[in-house]
């Protein structure tokens, strides 16, 4: 018998009854969710974990306390090994999603896996097949959809507060300094290399649109998006390639300065978690931090990066029975992800901005107006308004129960979403109106 296996088989009942996890990508969503093992120890253990970078799979390995036997470089050493786990958790780059989530469906294992749930309609769709084929759940991290506030949002909808939707209006705010780490010099900044900037940072909205949509289906849907400033004709004459070595009158004026962001607000302010810990292979220090920037990508101009995704994109969807939706999403805001939303119905209407403490009803029968008092989320786990934690209290609960119905964004579910995703980028590219029909095909 594999080393592997006798070792497991010897462990006590108490931790039998634990359901068990294998993370595959040790970054920040992985050690994230990992750390709900600390919060649960009675419920929850991660017993291996996968990931080419030594300094982050130590890190994890020390957290849920995994012995160096079960830490691996790459998840392929994993998967050919006998099934010695629940379920995996993938928290992998984008690309990265398709080829593991497959391989651990065929072998049974259930599935957490990081959105989005793959960068292609094809490769979504198999995906979804494979894991129905295999009989295993499939939870898409979706997470806004556990937040306090998107619930009572769902809530007052479905209770009739508004009569029928006829239209949601929702803006994502991506923040200046986060386009310019994540979408210019970041892992995301070239579609061919990662995905759209609308299906990367925007699948989540698309998502809660579709959501709280309930019954009705999108089915039409346009969409117009545009690169703007992050481009070789708006690099300021004299400006270096690298932001460390830029003249100090241009660089102490640009927002985007790298030097700006990661040292003087990260590092010299004592914030070494994200975005700063992301830029080095060892600990978030200042020495690291600095030679990332001299040498890596983080540490480069603006505007000399072949980035090529939109920092700004409108998508206007129409659900059956003529509700329609529009989001904006939007690289250049001050504010960071604090999402706003309208819903707008027969009989009231619903508002709601990232961070307030209520949300907003007002009835046009009785002309109240109504403030819904949201519960507050603190804690290891309170990112995502604290949808983080409900997300994976609600994944290891399913697999313990064997219900399926605890998890609120499976397959299926997430299949529809993301398609909306793709026929938004169809219709972009294309100029011209998308039609999702009933069979999930585009026209």
């Amino acid at each position: 018998m594999d080393k592997l296996l006798q070792k497991l088989s010897k462990m006590s009942g108490n931790e039998k009854n634990k359901t068990t996890a294998i993370v595959i990508g040790a970054g920040m969503r992985g050690y994230g969710y990992s750390y709900y093992q600390r919060m649960k120890p009675d419920r929850f253990r991660v017993i291996a974990v996968a990931d080419p970078k030594k300094y982050q799979r130590e890190k994890l390995q020390t957290l849920c306390g995994i012995s160096d036997d079960m830490a691996f470089k790459d998840w392929r050493e994993v998967v050919e090994k006998e099934k010695f786990a629940d379920c995996v958790i993938i928290c992998t780059q984008d690309k990265l999603h398709k080829e593991p989530t497959v391989a651990f469906a065929k072998k049974g294992y259930h599935i957490l896996l990081e959105k989005p749930m793959a960068t292609t309609e094809e490769d979504c769709r198999e995906i979804v097949r494979v894991c129905k084929e295999n009989n295993v759940f499939l939870s898409v991290c979706h997470v806004l959809r556990y937040t306090p506030w998107v619930r009572k949002i769902k809530e007052l909808i479905d209770s009739g507060a508004i009569g029928d939707v006829v239209n949601i209006q929702h803006l994502e705010p991506v923040g200046y300094w986060h386009f310019a780490h994540s979408y210019v010099r970041g892992n995301w900044h070239n579609e061919s290399e990662s995905s759209p900037s609308l299906l990367a940072k925007c699948c989540h909205d698309v998502d809660l649109v579709c959501h709280w949509m309930g019954e009705r289906k999108c089915q039409r849907v346009s969409s117009f998006g545009h690169l703007s400033h992050f481009n070789k004709e708006n690099k300021p004459k004299k400006a270096a390639n690298r932001c460390l070595e830029c003249p100090k009158e241009l660089e102490s004026k640009c927002p985007y300065s790298a030097k700006k962001i990661y040292i003087e607000d990260g590092i010299k302010a004592s914030n070494t978690g994200w975005p700063v810990f992301v830029l080095t292979a060892g600990p978030p220090d200042i020495e690291n931090v600095t030679e990332a920037l001299r040498t890596g990508p983080y540490g480069r101009c603006v505007y000399d990066m072949d980035n090529d995704v939109m920092s700004q994109q409108v998508v206007n969807m129409q659900f059956t029975g003529g509700a329609t939706a529009s989001l904006s999403m939007i690289g250049f805001t001050g504010s960071v992800c604090t999402r706003e939303v309208s819903v707008f119905g027969t009989k009231g209407e619903i508002r709601y901005k990232d961070g307030d403490e209520s949300v907003s009803q007002v009835d046009f029968t009785t002309r109240r107006r109504y403030k819904h008092k949201l519960e507050s989320k603190s804690g290891p786990l309170s990112g995502h308004g604290g949808g983080d934690q409900v997300l994976i209290e609600s994944f290891v609960s399913a697999i313990y129960h064997k219900d399926f119905s605890k998890i609120h964004t499976g397959a299926d579910e997430t299949l529809a979403s993301h398609l909306v995703v793709f026929a938004a980028e169809k219709a972009r590219k294309e100029n011209r109106v998308v039609t999702i029909n009933e069979d999930l095909s585009f026209e």
